[in-house]
């Protein structure tokens, strides 16, 4: 009977083993592993899969003065974008027939967890805010055709109201849905003869964070990423601007793809709710 139980007690102990080398194994594939395999390694902060996005939502017309307008929510970062439209041009502009589109960025004093001081107190916009908005605007402006928009400007401005990381990427998400809705508003009035918009644009924000490749980042990952990389695209698939920063080392072409890749696949559904968006008519 005892050597019955000494049996019993080894064989268990053998498949406890054979249970955990298994698993240390697996563990060791998903982590070496990019792109789609990585994904089942473990739940994020917020409990999101690896290569999901946070909840997003796009509000139209949600300022009723400015010819397009959008409340912007990827989880719980959240930005009101409008476009106005004015009947003149820059004077590098002017008298060429070309029209213009610029941006402004700013974010609400307490849009973060301590208050921010606004810009005007400094009496010069924050270097910051001045890259983003550079940002936005060339993203934008490239996929416009400024013969078509004529000689008037666009002004897309972006302000922040809470913050949670991914804002400039967001911007650019829903600055491109207030664009539109304003250039509609263009050919409705029949001030122009089409909508001067060549495809679709977004943004996303990807990063490597404790050896997993992220999409989307919240602060918090964000806030200690060792790869943070932004991505701008449109709907063919063409590339308008890559921001990629090794946080604390240099990182490997390999790294560069696979979170390029992971930005495509979150830009592809980021476009399909913007045309969701367009296409409800809810406003």
């Amino acid at each position: 009977m005892a050597s019955y139980f000494s049996f019993m007690i080894s064989n268990n102990v053998l498949v406890l083993l054979i249970f955990w080398i298994t698993l240390h194994t697996c563990d060791n594939i998903l982590k070496k592993k990019r792109g789609r395999y990585i994904i089942m390694n473990k739940q994020r902060i917020d409990g999101r899969r690896n290569n999901e996005l946070r909840k997003i939502k796009l509000t139209r017309d949600f300022n009723k003065y400015a010819e397009g307008s959008v409340l912007v929510e990827f989880g719980d970062t959240k930005l009101i974008c409008t476009a106005s439209i004015d009947e003149r041009v820059p004077m590098f502009k002017k008298g060429s027939g070309e029209g213009w589109l610029t941006a402004e960025y700013d974010m609400l004093p307490r849009s973060t967890s301590t208050r921010n001081n606004r810009d005007r107190n400094s009496l010069r916009i924050s270097g910051r805010s001045s890259e983003i908005q550079r940002l936005i605007g060339r993203s934008l402006r490239s996929v416009m055709d400024l013969k078509i928009l004529g000689e008037r400007t666009i002004t897309i401005d972006c302000d922040v109201i809470q913050a949670d990381g991914g804002t400039r990427t967001a911007a650019i998400t829903g600055g491109f849905v207030a664009l539109m809705d304003a250039c509609a508003l263009l050919v409705k009035k029949k001030i122009i003869s089409e909508i001067p918009i060549k495809d679709f644009v977004a943004a996303i924000s990807v990063g490597l964070v404790d050896d997993e490749e992220l999409l989307d980042l919240c602060y918090a990952e964000d806030s200690k990423a060792i790869v943070d990389m932004n991505v701008v695209m449109t709907a063919s698939g063409q590339l308008i601007e890559i921001q990629a920063t090794g946080e604390e080392s240099p990182f490997d072409r390999k790294t560069f793809d696979d979170l390029l890749s992971l930005a495509e696949k979150g830009i592809e559904e980021i476009l399909n709710i913007q045309r969701a968006a367009f296409l409800s008519g809810e406003k």
